[in-house]
């Protein structure tokens, strides 16, 4: 069970009716502001070097479980790799924070942040290992109930990243058949970019997320997922 962190002291923006993706500015990256920000539909990026924004973006990118696109080049490498859960976290947040990945954004206190509430059972990682036993990709994010909210995914070998996107959605997925609540449960990926866009991430509008997000947070978190 994730241990709930010692309430955030700062008032953070309320998203809806918000004009911009960006709906606030400053605050700090504790455990509770960061578990209080998810819940109301919130999450952080840096501008710049010094100052954290808080972002909703409207439309809103998430991925339906049961929408998941599996090439046959992607089904064949899925055989290639085993997939684990939350084996390396340290190692999949500081493969993601690579300086040398282009638009990078994950600076040394987000990795810090993150790993302190993996600590606490909130944050999460899927890993992808090859034949020899290597980190060939993998992903993390914030688990709240039946929210899942993805952060960054990195592949050293190709399709390693898909992979680990599809070992996520098939735990959602159980989970979901399990307690037979799988179209309340929400995958969030933030934006849809052509490349998610090709794997089944769809938009939705900001208030039809918030209002997901009422219901899914309120869900039994997956099994898997808890510790």
């Amino acid at each position: 069970m994730a241990v709930e962190p010692e309430p955030t002291s700062w008032a953070l923006p309320d998203p809806s009716g918000a004009d911009d993706d960006l709906v606030g500015v400053g605050a700090d990256l504790a455990p509770g502001t960061l578990v209080s920000a998810y819940r109301k539909g919130l999450f952080p990026m840096p501008i710049g070097r010094r100052t954290l924004g808080w972002w909703s973006p409207d439309p809103r990118g998430i991925l339906p479980l049961d929408g998941l696109r599996v090439s046959k080049s992607l089904r064949r490498s899925c055989h290639k790799f085993s997939v684990t859960v939350d084996r390396a976290f340290p190692r999949v947040v500081e493969a993601c924070a690579d300086p040398r990945r282009p638009n990078g954004w994950i600076t040394r206190e987000i990795a810090a942040a993150y790993c302190r509430l993996h600590e606490l059972g909130w944050a999460h990682s899927v890993e992808v290992w090859d034949d020899a036993g290597d980190l060939a990709g993998g992903l993390y994010g914030v688990a709240i109930g039946g929210l899942f909210a993805g952060e960054s995914m990195f592949h050293h070998r190709p399709d390693a990243s898909k992979v680990a996107l599809v070992g996520l959605v098939t735990i959602l997925s159980r989970e979901g058949e399990i307690h037979g609540d799988a179209d309340d449960r929400l995958l969030d990926v933030q934006w849809r970019t052509p490349h998610l866009a090709t794997l089944g991430v769809v938009e939705v509008s900001r208030d039809t997320y918030l209002d997901r997000l009422t219901r899914a947070v309120r869900l039994p978190a997956p099994d898997t997922l808890s510790r």
